[in-house]
């Protein structure tokens, strides 16, 4: 068994750097942007309800990223953990680590869903005091945080895989999950399902919740299978799942720490912010959801490429191959430019039949299509970014994504803010504007942190 160990991470470690780039890219951005895609037609039939209703939906998912902040600490840990035990070829550690990760981040789930629950009406009640906004994000939020559990259990299951060189079965997982909820969205939606005579089972936006939880249920069965099959690189000893080992799981909190500030401050802005278009009225909330929507689907190329480059250059310096890992992440970054070029060109041309897919409202549409043509830039500076920043969760060494997080949001999106809101009361572009700033310096603080290559150093 140590000789196939030794093995396995060969893959990675020789040939062209393109193809091994997106022989572990392009499936995880395949998963992803289904997973997104689903995402996007979830907002379609909830804006089939009503405008209000995505207002509700998009108020809780704004809160819910603050929850997801626990997942992000633990999941950016295991990345280095998981990928440099692996390339240095000690399966026994790798698999330690995979089974300390599904646990640990289980059990910090409960706790977290404990307290979400609890305080999610008081928190709903500081943004919206409107009785059917307010009464959606409860409907679609309170099935979402019983199941977090499973949820954070699945992201494991997924960075399990990518981490030994197998983005093919997180694809998988990922293309079922989102087929199943598309499936299962209007069926559990409406009274009768659009565009046919059958009934349905007449939910509402809790229907939407619903067949999210039931998908992501249902792929993490089938991603725990792959993996007690023991047929895959992925190998675990159940018997241990039910041990805490203090030596691994105090560094998948301590690791993935800065990760984790850098993500609660960038969620805290993202509350702060929304604060600030809740002053120019329920339509620019609704407007704002569906660009939170549709600038994630946008954004998962660029996770797929970040994720398979951070695997790579995981073993890479498991390896002491310093030059591959540099190399890789130079040509993640220029992949993600150059999509997101494309992207933005496309969505500047046809903003109006890009919002028109989502809402027939004429004051959301009338919102959006400026929201579109100013945030989308953004996408080929956050390229840079993450391809940059993928060798900061290869190695461990996260903190730059701490730092450029504070200047871009804190230093520079909400003074920005104030001084475009609050005292000069200027149009709500001027928050569209604030993204805008706040992604090119984050671009730029990135960039001169990998120049100084302290991460080339960093091993865990």
């Amino acid at each position: 068994m140590a000789e196939k160990a030794e093995k396995l991470p060969n893959a990675l470690l020789e040939g062209s750097i393109t193809k091994n780039l997106f022989s572990m890219a392009a499936p995880t951005m395949l998963g992803l942007m289904f997973q997104m895609f689903y995402d996007l037609v979830d907002m379609i039939w909830i804006g089939r309800i009503s405008y209000k209703a995505v207002a509700g939906v998009t108020i809780f998912t704004t809160m819910f990223w603050i929850v997801n902040v626990l997942n992000e600490i633990i999941g950016t840990s295991s990345i280095s953990l998981i990928s440099q035990s692996f390339g240095r070829g000690d399966e026994d550690r790798t698999s330690l680590c995979i089974e300390q990760t599904l646990t640990f981040k289980a059990l910090v789930a409960v706790v977290a869903g404990v307290i979400f629950s609890i305080i999610l009406r008081p928190m709903l009640g500081f943004f919206t005091t409107d009785a059917e906004v307010f009464q959606s994000a409860l409907s679609y939020g309170y099935i979402r945080i019983f199941f977090l559990p499973i949820m954070f259990s699945s992201y494991t299951v997924n960075t399990a895989f990518r981490c030994v060189g197998d983005a093919k079965k997180p694809m998988i997982i990922m293309v079922v999950a989102a087929i199943l909820n598309i499936i299962l969205d209007p069926i559990l939606m409406f009274d009768t399902i659009p565009y046919t005579n059958i009934p349905g089972f007449g939910l509402g936006v809790f229907g939407a919740g619903l067949a999210t939880v039931i998908s992501i249920s249902v792929t993490f069965i089938v991603g725990f299978y792959f993996i007690l099959s023991n047929k895959t690189k992925v190998k675990i000893k159940p018997k241990r799942l039910l041990k805490l080992n203090y030596e691994i799981d105090k560094k998948l909190l301590t690791i993935g720490l800065p990760t984790g500030a850098e993500n609660l401050l960038r969620n805290l802005v993202g509350i702060v912010t929304l604060k600030f278009v809740t002053m120019y009225g329920t339509d620019v909330v609704a407007a704002m959801g569906i660009g939170n929507r549709l600038f994630g689907f946008f954004f998962m190329p660029l996770l797929g490429l970040a994720m398979g480059s951070s695997s790579i250059v995981g073993q890479c310096l498991g390896s002491e191959n310093i030059k591959r890992a540099r190399t890789t992440a130079t040509y993640a970054s220029a992949y993600g430019a150059v999509m997101m070029l494309i992207v933005s060109v496309l969505v500047f041309i046809f903003p109006d039949k890009v919002m028109g897919i989502f809402i027939k409202e004429a004051s959301v549409i009338a919102v959006g299509i400026p929201m579109l043509r100013v945030i989308t830039p953004g996408l080929i500076m956050a390229s840079v970014m993450m391809g940059y920043g993928s060798v900061f969760s290869g190695s461990g060494y996260n903190l730059p994504f701490l730092i450029s997080s504070l200047a871009g949001r804190w230093g520079a999106q909400i003074p920005l803010l104030i001084l475009a809101v609050y005292l000069l009361k200027l149009p709500v572009i001027w928050v569209w504007i604030s993204f805008l700033a706040s992604d090119f310096v984050e671009m730029l603080v990135i960039a001169i942190i990998y120049k100084r290559g302290r991460w080339e150093t960093i091993r865990v």
